[in-house]
């Protein structure tokens, strides 16, 4: 993987308002050598995701990544977003549609709600991973406690 274009930045809370738009990530185009790799690290060696010829017997048109893998592309995206900000204290993601070889994820984002509370400063935001035709792969959002500049 190369050639990531990434956003790194602290975020301060004083800085962030409701409707701000995250800086997107382009992830490079989903690959058979990514997919392995993938499987080698999570452990999911379904051959769905790595054999060719598996997705074809199932009418897919060849190997599909797995969910996991874009979610991962989306917690990339979220820590460059916070770059060491603050905690995460909330990820979930819902998977919408199958990502394919030579696919090209987008990461982008926006903050939904600003807000404190106990004592923290936190921000929402809702997340989307999406193909080269705008296709949504995934959807999700995070919770994230920010620093303040004082």
């Amino acid at each position: 993987m190369t050639d990531r274009k990434t956003a790194a930045a602290r975020v301060y809370f004083e800085d962030v308002t409701e409707g701000t738009e995250l800086p997107p990530l382009v992830n490079p185009p989903v690959n058979h050598t990514m997919l392995v790799k993938y499987a080698g690290a999570s452990g999911d060696f379904n051959p769905l995701h790595t054999d060719p010829a598996v997705g074809q017997k199932f009418g897919l048109g060849g190997p599909i990544a797995h969910g996991m893998l874009i979610m991962g592309f989306l917690g990339h995206f979220i820590s460059d977003y916070l770059g060491g900000s603050g905690p995460l204290k909330r990820f979930g993601v819902r998977f919408k549609s199958m990502t394919r070889h030579e696919d090209v994820i987008t990461c982008t984002g926006v903050i939904t709600h600003k807000y404190e509370e106990d004592g923290q400063h936190l921000i929402k935001a809702n997340v989307f991973a999406t193909d080269q035709t705008g296709e949504v792969k995934a959807s999700g959002s995070f919770t994230a406690v920010l620093p303040t500049r004082s």
